[in-house]
């Protein structure tokens, strides 16, 4: 989960192709056609804090991390409920036509704040939480309700990578070759919009936004799906960021190192129109120069699903960044986005 100030607070030009092409995608992500798993039961996935070991396919799946929803219904299964993160509870323009007439029930449970009773109560008989941050006494807990599947122990917490999520899901659902499928059709289209805009892997890109306290910002790291995503279209994070960052999914940079996000293109999210005119004219927000030459990508509160694709950065999530976040990203890189104050 990335850790901007919106994050934390619930705990935490050029385009690719035809437009039909991504929506053709995007539709395709329901089913993957002749992927049909032979039975693949009992299936083992060695996590985190152990091995999730299933008998048969899982009826009644509860996610209980931030993302994981997405990877479930592209794979066919609705769950029985879902971990609320930010932006419409009605839930995202990717997803309604997976979710179809079906209301999983939306659990409101910031981060570090599970209610092991309630969770019980929804008799789940698989509990996703690869995307999740749950340490290893929560684990233990639920792993006493239900079968738990934790995020793979290679990756730090938030920071597992949207095709092993798929993988992970995929196996633990008895749908390992139709989530290999999917993961190829996505990596294509990411490719795809690579060599369209081959201007990205000359280019920096940083994503911040205000922190709580004056002068403070929050900086996102690159072992983050969407920085990872970000990365894999040819952008890079500045030098000096990335080590002030290291291996967390973020880290707080102060007024005077902001200059260290000064990249090509920088991704700034806000809560409102007035915050942002007050950033845009604050004297040493002003001075870096993407904001002076117009190369920010700038996002006013938390239900644009452009910022949220990016920020799920899933199965489900990227074919829609791809059609929406990439035009606006040349744009900003060829000095056409945000304007300064």
């Amino acid at each position: 989960m990335v850790h901007d100030r919106a994050h934390r607070a619930k705990g935490r030009s050029a385009t690719l192709g035809s437009r039909a092409t991504l929506l053709a995608l995007a539709f395709s992500l329901v089913l993957v056609p002749g992927l049909v798993s032979a039975q693949p039961y009992p299936v083992a996935i060695e996590h985190k804090y152990g091995t999730l070991v299933l008998h048969e396919r899982p009826r009644r799946v509860v996610t209980i991390g931030f993302s994981e929803q997405d990877p479930v219904l592209a794979l066919g299964t609705v769950p029985v409920a879902i971990r609320y993160w930010f932006g419409p509870e009605a839930g995202w323009p990717w997803a309604k036509d997976r979710l179809g007439s079906a209301q999983p029930e939306v659990l409101h449970m910031p981060f570090g704040e599970l209610d092991m009773e309630r969770i019980a109560s929804l008799r789940p008989d698989l509990i996703v939480a690869t995307h999740s941050g749950i340490n290893k006494e929560e684990y233990d807990i639920l792993s006493r309700i239900a079968p738990t599947l934790a995020q793979s122990a290679a990756f730090p917490d938030f920071g597992m990578p949207w095709e092993e999520q798929t993988l992970f899901i995929g196996r633990a659902l008895g749908k390992e070759q139709e989530a290999k499928g999917l993961i190829a059709q996505v990596e294509e289209a990411i490719a795809d919009a690579r060599r369209a805009h081959q201007q990205f892997g000359r280019a920096t890109i940083a994503w911040i936004s205000p922190a709580e306290g004056q002068g403070q910002y929050w900086a996102v790291g690159p072992n983050t799906p969407p920085m990872r995503f970000l990365a894999a279209l040819g952008f890079r994070l500045p030098d000096q960021l990335a080590q002030v960052i290291g291996t967390r999914d973020s880290a707080p940079i102060s007024a005077e190192q902001l200059h260290l996000a000064d990249a090509d293109v920088i991704i700034f999210q806000v809560d409102s129109d007035a915050e942002k005119e007050a950033f845009l004219g604050d004297p040493i927000f002003s001075r870096l120069a993407a904001v002076r030459q117009k190369r920010l990508v700038l996002f006013v509160g938390l239900d644009d699903p452009v910022y949220g694709a990016l920020s799920y950065s899933t199965v489900l999530s990227l074919p829609y960044a791809l059609e929406h976040l990439v035009p606006r990203l040349a744009d900003a890189l060829a000095g056409r986005g945000e304007p300064s104050h």
